[in-house]
């Protein structure tokens, strides 16, 4: 089964630099990406985000404030004919070594735990960061970069199978 994992901040929304999103009001979808999911729908078996959020670990937010942005996420992408089938996030700090925490492969194994169906080899992984193609390269997926190519060093190309400016221009290749 062809599923699709999605990193969240600096995919689907504008990442804050040295900082979190924290609220609803800061959470702002990046262009094309509502489009995206429209796309993604007729062609995956399944989608998941797949984000790491240590501003929960840190308390600088609580889980109820994940849940009500992860919520408003999910209405939007639902208004476009998107969907959103799980949505899997560590709260840890990067100090505590969570396997759940990419680039560690946790959140992959909870999908398909969850779901049966998903075979991991047949999926695609879609990040920005050096982090999102090692969690995709270790879990046996493709991988794909969006964004500014930079963020993965050039000795780290070979985690990359796929790069894209953003995540519409990934979905118009489908």
């Amino acid at each position: 089964m062809s599923s699709l994992f999605l990193d969240r901040d600096g995919v689907i929304n504008q990442r804050i630099v040295d900082n979190y999103v924290t609220r609803v009001e800061d959470f702002v979808i990046l262009d094309g990406v509502l489009e995206a999911f429209a796309i993604f729908a007729g062609k995956f078996d399944r989608i998941f985000m797949v984000t790491n959020q240590q501003g929960i670990g840190k308390g600088l937010m609580s889980a109820a404030d994940l849940e009500a942005i992860h919520n408003f996420l999910l209405d939007k992408v639902k208004s476009v004919g998107g969907r959103i089938d799980r949505i899997y996030f560590c709260p840890e700090l990067k100090e505590k070594h969570s396997f759940l925490r990419k680039p560690s492969i946790g959140m992959a194994i909870q999908a398909r735990r969850d779901f049966p169906e998903v075979r991991l080899k047949d999926s695609v992984m879609v990040g920005d960061m050096r982090s999102d193609m090692l969690f995709g390269r270790r879990a046996g997926m493709r991988t794909v970069l969006v964004g500014d190519e930079k963020d993965v060093a050039r000795s780290d190309h070979h985690l990359v199978d796929l790069y894209y400016p953003d995540l519409l221009a990934y979905a118009k290749t489908l």
